[in-house]
């Protein structure tokens, strides 16, 4: 069964984009390492930046944590201090990479169905003096929130802090400047909102600030700086590429041109999360985050307080229809997640509503 994935990623990818990985390369032939190129001058443009602007993409083999860790344990030297915002799982997990490469950071952890508190940011700064970069997730994955990162922005500006910027679940379906926003390092992945599939994460990265992190890698396979240095000389990785991997994510790239670009395909996604959260409304779950603070990427929903629902069961049964959705990772109540991108349309969100529906009548759930 070819089952629809409402989940964060891997998700529903199109016929065009998997038949791009049929085809055999080797990882030094001129047509493959023309293809790397192409690539990674797109990715830039969805940035809108470009090498001209001062900015570089380098692609990094493995799911989006590599990319992010990567970042973490190549740029920030041993003198350095990181501000990690923390409002999610995710922010939690750059804090464990911090941990484990011994990398000096302050945690400001907030409730997950909250923003970060902008003052209180500006005042663990001036009560912190050393602290040099700022890390913070777009769109937390954990409950779909996302963070207001032209605030943080301007704070990174005002106080001349490097800006990381794990943008894992939302880039390439938001129109976003990097070089106005000064990101010093922005990271994502090949199989979230551009529609690839999995295989690899990439970072654009301010060419200033990446010139000065050469030697600071607390890893080999991981050196952002090297893997730069050496795409840039030659056009070929390290390390073993997932050749099939980026020709399927050519296509994507291609596909989301003729889409219209990320701000279409954000409208695709945002009628999604409309679609279900006025339909799960109507059966009578309830949603995590308020109204104000839904993203269209991910909507998490409260188990509802039904002596008849089992997650374990409602998921098994959806999945048996060929409807897959995402349990939650929220600390202090259970939730699950449904997600609104990849390759699904309106008519996938009615279809999976439906299918919850049925999926009540069978376990004699009535939420109303």
């Amino acid at each position: 069964m070819n089952k629809k994935l409402f989940t964060p990623g891997p998700l529903n990818t199109s016929a065009s984009v998997k038949e791009e990985m049929l085809q055999d390369l080797g990882s030094r032939d001129i047509e493959f390492i023309n293809v790397v190129k192409d690539v990674r001058n797109s990715i830039l443009r969805l940035g809108n930046v470009s090498k001209e602007d001062g900015y570089e993409c380098v692609i990094i083999q493995g799911s989006g944590t590599f990319g992010v860790e990567s970042v973490f344990c190549s740029v920030i030297g041993s003198d350095d201090l990181v501000l990690n915002i923390i409002n999610g799982h995710y922010g939690k997990r750059i804090s464990k990479i911090c941990d484990i490469h011994k990398i000096n950071h302050i945690d400001l952890i907030f409730e997950e169905n909250e923003y970060p508190d902008i003052e209180l940011i500006e005042q663990t700064l001036m009560d912190n003096k050393g602290i040099t970069h700022l890390s913070i997730v777009h769109c937390e994955t954990t409950t779909g929130i996302i963070n207001p990162i032209e605030n943080i922005s301007n704070i990174c500006k005002e106080n001349n802090l490097i800006f990381i910027l794990d943008s894992m679940s939302i880039f390439g379906a938001i129109d976003i400047n990097i070089k106005d926003l000064k990101i010093d390092y922005l990271i994502s992945s090949s199989n979230k909102c551009v529609e690839g599939v999995p295989g690899f994460s990439f970072v654009i990265a301010n060419k200033q600030q990446l010139l000065k992190t050469k030697g600071l890698a607390r890893s080999l396979s991981l050196d952002l700086y090297s893997q730069w240095e050496g795409l840039e000389r030659d056009g070929q990785f390290r390390f073993t590429p997932p050749i099939q991997v980026i020709l399927a994510f050519k296509k994507a790239l291609e596909e989301l041109a003729n889409e219209g670009g990320p701000l279409a395909r954000g409208l695709r996604y945002k009628e999604n999360a409309n679609i279900i959260l006025k339909e799960m409304k109507e059966l009578g779950f309830e949603s995590y985050l308020s109204e104000d603070k839904s993203s269209y990427i991910i909507n998490t929903f409260y188990y509802p307080n039904h002596p008849n629902f089992n997650f374990k069961e409602f998921y098994n049964r959806l999945n048996d229809k060929g409807y897959v959705i995402y349990p939650g990772k929220l600390s202090e109540r259970d939730t699950f997640r449904i997600g609104n991108i990849g390759k699904l349309y309106r008519k996938d969100m009615y279809q999976l509503v439906e299918a919850i529906k049925v999926v009540l009548d069978e376990m004699e759930i009535n939420l109303k």
